[in-house]
């Protein structure tokens, strides 16, 4: 899978757990400049990213992501090691 259909599947997760697609996609774009993204909200992003990748993150993994563009590499790893 490549970076751009990563990036359309989380756009997809985060624009379904959000309820809008109001946002640019951007490496440096955090959970604070999404309208909706909250704690509460965060690990439903996470777990429905899981789902949706067939992937599983440790907590020290989702502790560690800084930006949209870490949560897209983490995911593009773990899809490489499978």
């Amino acid at each position: 899978m490549d970076r751009e259909q990563i990036i359309a599947g989380i756009r997809g997760t985060v624009a379904e757990v959000v309820g809008h697609d109001s946002f640019e996609m951007r490496d440096d774009i955090t959970a604070a400049d999404v309208k909706g993204w909250d704690s509460l909200t965060h690990m439903s992003i996470i777990t429905r990213i899981e789902r949706h990748f067939g992937v599983k993150f440790k907590l020290m993994e989702v502790n560690k992501l800084k930006n949209m563009g870490s949560l897209i590499e983490l995911v593009g790893q773990k899809l490489n090691a499978k």
